[in-house]
């Protein structure tokens, strides 16, 4: 016991690193609504310029995709999120942007991610929120 607060004490026990969390919001200035049901997938750049799939999520009754897996975290580096929109908000929707693909870059790694897009018929804007 004395041995464990010594090593705390002096610092000897690593404690795991900490890393991102992402999460998104769609917002429909339109309706005034969140959109839901939007399926979102999140990659990553890989070395090689490639992209990886790192998660999926449909937005939720708010337009809120709070995590992209429970407890997942991730590391800096560049990051995208894709919208699925060829279908909101309803299966007959053929909206004028069917797909909506926001890059960005993770630099700290205890920070929150929020990456949200404000959504209308003919445009799209986004933004870090918290």
């Amino acid at each position: 016991m004395k041995t464990i607060a010594l090593a705390l004490l002096l610092g000897s026990i690593a404690t795991p690193a900490a890393a991102a969390e992402i999460s998104t919001h769609v917002l429909d200035l339109a309706r005034g609504v969140g959109g839901r049901s939007v399926p979102v997938v999140l990659s990553k750049r890989g070395a090689d310029g490639g992209w990886q799939r790192v998660g999926t999520a449909t937005t939720d009754a708010n337009g809120r995709v709070r995590s992209f897996g429970e407890g997942r975290s991730f590391d800096a580096g560049i990051y995208r999120l894709q919208f699925d929109m060829s279908r909101y908000p309803d299966a007959s929707a053929s909206p004028f942007f069917p797909e909506i693909t926001l890059t960005f870059r993770v630099t700290d790694k205890s920070g929150h991610y929020h990456v949200p897009v404000v959504v209308s018929p003919y445009g799209y804007s986004t933004y870090r929120g918290n």
